[in-house]
């Protein structure tokens, strides 16, 4: 990180964090940010689900809720930018404040509430974005909103929304901030998801747009497999590991640490690299998988190969760290990778999972 970028940290983090989230975004806009150096190699490219990503990292949900930033966050080097949680209508979230940042432990926590645009308002800003030279892979992130009848009916909407411009979509059913949504994570509830975001798509032309299920961080292993084997009998191409917490460790110093909302950050990464090795064993090959909770250097992000994912996102740790982290933890991959002897991140894929599926947490 440099001095220009420590600068910015500094003044951003002085501000209320939904002010400073705002701020970021806008400087994003106009291209107020410094350039960090770009990574490029062959070797971290990733075929995944019929796509290519020209590296395994990308952006995770929540940060770039509205696609405002999309180009700005391809430049600083992202093999993929994830948007949203988009929902149908435009809604206000719930009330303010609503974003809290835990310094000392390097974590967030959020009741946002799905605050979003609406689709038509995103998917105008990504028709734009369609053909920019060089971009990587684009996921759209769709949900439900608060006060809606048939939440299925509004995923189903999202997938026509945004058949023709996303590379894949993410159903999002594990936010803790909306009541009753976790309740779509039981098997046949999925089961139902899945058909009507599947027949949503078929109707566009698009039968074959790769769809990953986003779940929560908080279930047993009886759950998790219900969930894989849903997930694979509906079509899913993978599984996204996972959402915030709504746990608090023991660990946590902050005194904001009691604040109601998800826990994201450097806290998550324990115990969603272990679910991300159980989904790895449960699925088999069937589906693919994205890391994210608590990737915050090379070393995490390593550990989410080993212990499963095909691809990684971030979020917190972009927000303490800045910019200049993506190219930091895409070097050190490389770094890993020539040190353990491999030519390809698929080689790598798995490699630590009976070994993180079996960790304890600190709680066992």
């Amino acid at each position: 990180m440099n001095a220009g970028e420590m600068l910015a940290l500094r003044l951003l983090h002085a501000l209320e964090p939904e002010q400073a989230h705002e701020l970021a975004i806008r400087a994003l806009q106009w291209g107020l940010f410094p350039m960090p150096r770009h990574v490029a190699d062959e070797r971290l490219r990733v075929d995944c689900c019929g796509l290519s990503f020209p590296n395994p990292l990308g952006m995770a949900a929540g940060f770039d809720k509205n696609a405002r930033a999309v180009p700005a966050l391809f430049n600083i080097g992202f093999g993929f930018v994830e948007v949203g949680t988009v929902t149908p209508l435009a809604q206000p979230g719930n009330p303010r404040p609503r974003l809290f940042r835990l310094r000392e432990d390097e974590a967030v926590i959020n009741r946002l509430g799905f605050n979003n645009a609406g689709q038509a308002a995103v998917r105008e800003r990504l028709l734009r974005y369609a053909r920019l030279p060089g971009r990587g892979v684009l996921g759209v992130n769709i949900g439900a909103n608060k006060d809606s009848r048939d939440r299925i009916a509004d995923y189903a909407q999202g997938a026509r929304c945004f058949a023709g411009v996303a590379d894949y979509l993410t159903v999002n059913i594990s936010s803790p901030n909306t009541p009753g949504l976790r309740d779509l994570q039981g098997a046949e509830a999925l089961h139902r998801l899945l058909a009507g975001v599947r027949g949503a798509l078929e109707e566009k032309g698009r039968a074959r747009l790769p769809v990953f299920v986003k779940i929560a961080p908080d279930m047993d292993e009886a759950v998790l497999a219900d969930i894989v084997e849903a997930a694979v009998e509906g079509g899913a191409a993978g599984l996204i590991v996972s959402n915030t917490t709504i746990a608090r460790p023991d660990t946590l110093k902050s005194p904001l640490k009691e604040e109601t909302g998800g826990l994201s950050g450097l806290p998550l990464f324990v115990p969603s690299t272990r679910m991300l090795a159980r989904a790895f064993l449960l699925a088999k090959g069937r589906l693919r998988l994205i890391g994210v909770g608590g990737v915050r250097d090379a070393e995490t992000a390593w550990a989410k190969i080993r212990a499963g994912a095909d691809l990684v996102q971030l979020l917190t740790a972009f927000v303490y760290r800045g910019p200049s982290l993506v190219a930091e933890i895409l070097s050190g991959l490389l770094d890993r990778m020539e040190r353990a002897g491999f030519n390809r991140l698929n080689e790598v894929v798995g490699t630590r999972a009976e070994e993180w599926a079996a960790r304890k947490l600190p709680v066992e």
